[in-house]
């Protein structure tokens, strides 16, 4: 359940709490696998650095986390982080058929979040997701412990898929 008078900790998933690096090889070349990607996330081992930071900040705030994942594999999605031991939380997904660059919807969803609660942070992998987020005065950590290969920085500006 969450506390409404406390500030809000969001955490992106991959590149950030969960390491997706063994499965980024599925959007490489030609013909990306999206099917393939998805379905190998819930084998992603978790961040230490992502995981240790979401744990000290859940002391203060409530953690929200932001995902460019669909809508579809919440049920994975939900089952890794409790498997993690990570804080509950609501956890916010891009519609399953929204193909808008990541910087654009998770801003979205950061500004709808700040409009009744104060964000205290944004914790993020993107680095145009964390430009928009501080161009727009939110305070941002850049999670920058996990390698992220080009296609997948690709997809996430590009494809509108993670």
């Amino acid at each position: 359940m969450s506390d409404d008078t406390r500030p809000l900790a969001v955490f992106d998933l991959d590149g950030t709490l969960a390491d997706s690096g063994h499965r980024q090889h599925f959007l490489e070349g030609r013909r990306r696998d999206w099917a393939r990607f998805f379905a190998a996330a819930p084998e992603d081992p978790p961040l230490a650095e992502g995981v240790r930071l979401a744990l000290e900040s859940a002391k203060e705030c409530e953690v929200v986390y932001l995902t460019g994942r669909p809508e579809r594999c919440r049920r994975d999605t939900l089952a890794w982080l409790d498997a993690q031991g990570l804080p509950g939380g609501t956890v916010h997904m891009r519609r399953d058929d929204d193909r808008r660059p990541a910087r654009r919807t998770k801003l979205e969803v950061l500004e709808r979040l700040g409009r009744t609660r104060e964000v205290r942070v944004l914790v993020d992998d993107d680095e145009l997701v964390c430009d928009a987020a501080e161009r727009a005065g939110f305070t941002v950590v850049r999670a920058r412990w996990a390698v992220t290969r080009p296609a997948m920085k690709h997809a996430q500006e590009r494809e509108g898929r993670t």
